[in-house]
């Protein structure tokens, strides 16, 4: 009853903070003229205070440190270190823009803290491919890719009001429902506390009118160092689990629109011979805004599309792995065409 409480706690404490902080940080922004203001690549028309990536962190720090009581959580000193870096360094980007090469080399150092100091990483393959056990410098490479990808990954597919914030919500909200099937209830509170924060930012950034924001790259940078951290915790955990098999499938799916989105985009880039970091019109949403004005209209349509494929992937979990991973990249490679299913419906009427 007490770990309940707990993880609930950490969800509505952490939505207090964050209801409570973003009026503050949405006044101090345009007195002091803090905003995300209009151009050729951004969908906003007006200036819009782009710091809610301030009480984002405040929310899912304090609500972990104080919900999760006497459960022990050994690598959490190395959780909110990188989180902490991650958040300077998103927020120096938002007020005073850094180089994409030197928020790079920061993502790099923040996950080798993780992964050296943290031991936050892949240690197995789950049987794919016949492979298990994870030879050391496999192990280090891999989770290297995973962090800084999920961390670019939400920092890129934060382009439209709800998107990223909704995301953030139905990733760490299902990683919390396993965990807590899994028995790790201190990873369930800190799952729940980012998605509490998250659900009261998009009362703000969907429907704020005076108080409207932006989570900013101190959000979304946050997000995507949480979520990585989720991601190879529970395929770990789930080592000693009937979802072994199936873990690291599970774990993509959740995260499947923003990272096969990001690889995608990447390699059209990289295609053109330019940089990977180079800012363009390619993403999803971008596809769906060219078909569709609403916002919350796409953003849903997208959410949607993540979670059926998490649900998907969760009743096929029985299946051979080779088969659902098979079945995976297929749907990968098929994501970008999900916008022509929202124009065929428009010629239809």
């Amino acid at each position: 009853m007490l770990l309940a409480i707990q993880i609930g706690l950490s969800f509505l404490l952490s939505a207090v903070i964050v209801g409570v902080t973003i009026p503050i940080i949405a006044l101090v922004s345009k007195e002091k003229k803090l905003w995300d203001s209009p151009n050729y690549r951004k969908v906003n028309k007006i200036p819009i205070p782009n710091l809610g990536g301030v009480a984002i962190f405040m929310g899912v720090m304090l609500s972990t440190l104080l919900c999760l009581h006497q459960l022990p959580f050994t690598a959490l000193r190395y959780i909110i270190a990188a989180t902490i870096i991650m958040f300077f360094t998103g927020l120096k980007d938002d007020i005073l823009i850094i180089a994409p090469s030197t928020k790079f080399i920061v993502q790099t150092l923040c996950a080798c803290l993780l992964i050296f100091l943290g031991d936050i990483r892949f240690t197995s393959f789950h049987g794919i491919f016949g492979i298990d056990h994870l030879n050391y410098i496999v192990s280090v490479l891999l989770s290297l890719f995973v962090i800084v990808g999920l961390m670019n990954a939400m920092n890129l597919i934060d382009g439209i009001d709800g998107l990223a914030g909704g995301l953030g919500v139905m990733m760490t909200a299902v990683f919390g429902i396993f965990f807590i099937s899994f028995g790790r209830y201190e990873y369930a509170v800190l799952s729940f506390a980012i998605a509490g924060a998250f659900a009261s930012f998009l009362r703000y950034n969907l429907f704020g009118k005076k108080n409207k924001v932006f989570m900013g790259d101190s959000g979304s940078l946050v997000l995507g160092t949480l979520v990585a951290i989720l991601g190879i915790e529970f395929n770990e955990i789930a080592l000693n689990t009937p979802l072994s098999a199936t873990a690291p499938i599970l774990s993509t799916a959740i995260v499947f629109v923003p990272f096969f989105d990001m690889i995608r985009v990447f390699f059209l880039r990289i295609k053109k011979r330019k940089s990977p970091f180079y800012p363009d019109m390619c993403h999803l949403h971008h596809r769906f805004l060219a078909l569709e004005t609403s916002h919350l209209k796409i953003s849903l349509i997208i959410l949607a599309i993540n979670g059926g494929v998490v649900l998907l992937f969760f009743f096929l979990r029985m299946l051979n792995v080779h088969l659902l991973l098979a079945l995976l990249l297929i749907m990968a490679l098929l994501l970008p065409f999900s916008s022509l299913l929202m124009k065929i419906k428009r010629g239809q009427h």
